[in-house]
C-alpha cells in the first residue's frame, strides 16, 4: 500500500523545485544577519516576476553576487552592474542590481553603528511567528509595512511592503502554511 503525498500549500504543488523550496525551506526561521539578507535581496529580484524563476536562478544570483557577501557587493561599482546586465542567468533589471548593491552598503551602515541586522528585523516582530490560519494568504500586513518603512529608512530600495511580506514568510517571521499542509505546526505533530 503506497502511502498517500502529504498536502502542501497549493503553490507548492506546481513545480517539483516550488515542491522541495516549500518543504524543506520556505518558513524556516533564519537567524543569520548575512542569510537574511540575502533572501531579502533575492525577494526584491522576485518583484514582478514568479517566485520560480528566482529559485531558477538562485545559484546563478550567488555566484554573480558573490554568495550575496555584502562586503564584496557593496564595492560594486558600473563596471560590475554593466557586465551583471550582460549576464543572461541574473535578473537582468538595473534598478534591482542597484538596489541590491545600494542595500549591501546600508547592511554594512546599520551594522558599523551597531546594529545587527538579525536582531534588528526579528526584533520587529517580537511574536514571531505570526500565524495566520485562516487560510487566506495576505500580500502585505502592518507588520510588513512597518519593517519596509524603518528599511527604507536606513537606506534599503526595493523593500516596499509586498517584498518585505514575502520575505517575512520566506524566513518564518510569518507562517501562513495552509491550516491543513503538513508544514503547518499544528500538523508537524500530528505526522512526527
Amino acid at each position: 500500500m503506497t502511502t498517500p503525498a502529504p498536502f502542501r500549500c497549493r503553490w507548492a504543488e506546481t513545480n517539483d523545485l516550488l515542491r522541495v523550496y516549500h518543504d524543506e525551506e520556505w518558513g524556516e526561521p533564519v537567524r543569520d544577519s548575512r542569510a537574511l539578507w540575502e533572501t531579502l535581496m533575492l525577494e526584491g529580484f522576485q518583484a514582478g516576476l514568479s517566485w520560480l524563476i528566482v529559485l531558477r536562478r538562485r545559484e546563478t544570483l550567488r555566484a554573480a553576487f558573490r554568495g550575496f557577501d555584502p562586503e564584496i557587493v557593496a564595492r560594486f561599482g558600473p563596471e560590475d552592474v554593466e557586465h551583471l546586465m550582460g549576464d543572461p542567468g541574473v535578473i537582468r533589471a538595473r534598478a534591482k542590481i542597484e538596489a541590491a548593491i545600494g542595500n549591501a552598503q546600508a547592511y554594512l551602515a546599520m551594522r558599523e553603528k551597531g546594529e545587527d541586522f538579525a536582531a534588528f528585523t526579528w526584533g520587529m516582530v517580537p511574536d514571531a511567528p505570526i500565524v495566520n490560519r485562516t487560510g487566506v494568504v495576505l500580500a502585505q500586513s502592518p507588520a510588513s509595512v512597518a519593517m519596509s518603512k524603518a528599511l527604507k529608512a536606513r537606506g534599503f530600495r526595493f523593500v516596499g511592503p509586498v517584498v518585505v511580506y514575502a520575505w517575512m514568510q520566506a524566513v518564518g517571521m510569518v507562517d501562513d502554511h495552509d491550516p491543513n499542509c503538513f508544514r503547518c505546526e499544528a500538523n508537524r505533530v500530528k505526522h512526527a
